[in-house]
């Protein structure tokens, strides 16, 4: 027997509902709906609660924009997403949770993973005394040439 596509429905829904269970999230309707959007078809993504908000609505849910930001943050909790801050207007979820570099254009707003191979982090300065280091974002800001 093959195995369905990447992009049945029920092998969509079966990813979100792993996803969510391995997070110990109860997987209501919205969240179901949004998880199924993030990793139903197995890939990583970046998105904003805006892109997540209008994906959503285009496929029939009704579900507010502060229930899309209220759950990407329980998302980001539960370990299930990281937020990725570009600048002070808006943050980016990303499904790929391990460390690594962004690259952010900043003609397109888009984020994209870049290659963790090719980066040198030397030192860092000390926490202050009170402090330990949670994590180091690293976004490398884009520019096409020319523009």
């Amino acid at each position: 027997m093959s195995e369905k596509p990447a992009t049945h429905p029920d092998l969509s829904r079966e990813r979100a509902l792993r996803w969510l269970g391995g997070a110990g999230l109860r997987p209501t309707r919205q969240r179901l709906a949004l998880a199924e959007l993030l990793v139903g078809d197995g890939r990583d993504r970046h998105v904003t609660a805006e892109w997540l908000f209008a994906a959503c609505r285009n496929q029939g849910e009704t579900v507010s924009l502060a229930t899309v930001y209220n759950t990407l943050r329980a998302f980001s909790e539960a370990g299930l997403v990281r937020e990725i801050t570009v600048d002070g207007s808006g943050s980016y979820f990303d499904t790929r949770t391990d460390d690594h570099p962004h690259f952010y254009w900043e003609d397109t707003a888009e984020l994209a993973d870049a290659p963790t191979s090719d980066l040198e982090i030397a030192r860092l300065p000390a926490p202050p005394a009170d402090a330990d280091i949670a994590r180091v974002d690293v976004v490398i800001r884009l520019r096409r040439k020319g523009a």
